[in-house]
């Protein structure tokens, strides 16, 4: 175990995986386990997220497991009450829930945008709004919300309400991070690029390669400059990195978690 995140209090949502495999959350609440966090591990999915718990506790690690829908403000506040109510602080608020629907602008219809933007952003925005205070009240904290390398490049796929909703997390983050700069509030935005996960094998296979999903991680792997996509590990220390004394002076930052991909001109 180590000791770079020792005593601190963290509240992960999307802890849990979405499918067999790392998820980003599941991964970033781990090794904020085994970094010595005290992990307040958040999923709409309970099931996900005691697989993550269990995880931490054959590893001697601390951490708590709460079903929530964090596009819903009572649920959000109910969340913090109980987090602060089982472990008496906050001083890690990571952001990782979202999800992927595929539609351009034209086919999208607009309960689709209000879904997508409630979950991926709005959520976001009531978790900050109800953990801050406290991290206020307590001198200070750090808030890591994951965005995409989507919120700043057009990657090829047809998806506009995860542009839009990845680019507003981008703007929401440096909001917070120059309002709280002063109160020893740090908020940091991770962008990863093409990263094999569970979450992209649902949604995006039959874009890619009509359902094969194998086909769709070559695919995949041969547009990342490094040769293949990262991984839910690679999120994972950049948000250790970011919510350790180690990134004390970073704030209204944008990581980019991508292999060189938003470096490349074609």
């Amino acid at each position: 175990m180590g000791e770079r995140l020792k005593n601190k209090v963290a509240i992960v949502t999307g802890a849990g995986s979405i499918g067999p495999g790392w998820g980003n959350g599941k991964a970033t609440a781990v090794l904020f386990a085994r970094e010595g966090g005290k992990v307040f591990a958040v999923d709409l999915n309970p099931a996900a997220a005691e697989e993550t718990k269990s995880i931490i506790d054959q590893e001697g690690g601390v951490c708590t497991v709460m079903k929530v829908d964090v596009s819903r403000p009572d649920e959000v506040k109910s969340m913090v009450d109980q987090c602060i109510g089982t472990f008496g602080r906050i001083d890690i608020l990571h952001n990782n829930v979202g999800i992927v629907v595929l539609g351009g602008l034209a086919e999208t219809s607009e309960e689709t945008w209000d879904r997508v933007m409630s979950i991926n952003l709005k959520s976001m925005f009531l978790t900050c709004k109800y953990t801050l205070p406290h991290m206020e009240r307590e001198g200070g904290g750090v808030i890591t919300n994951i965005s995409s390398v989507a919120a700043v490049r057009y990657i090829g796929i047809p998806y506009i309400t995860y542009y839009a909703s990845k680019a507003g997390i981008l703007g929401l983050t440096q909001g917070i991070a120059l309002q709280y700069a002063d109160k020893n509030i740090r908020a940091n935005s991770i962008l990863p690029g093409l990263m094999d996960t569970p979450l992209i094998r649902e949604p995006l296979k039959d874009f890619y390669a009509a359902g094969d999903i194998q086909k769709m991680i070559e695919i995949r792997n041969k547009k990342c400059p490094t040769g293949k996509m990262g991984d839910a590990w690679d999120v994972a220390h950049a948000a250790l990195f970011l919510a350790s004394d180690e990134a004390k002076y970073i704030t209204g930052a944008q990581i980019v978690v991508d292999g060189g991909l938003t470096c490349r001109a074609i």
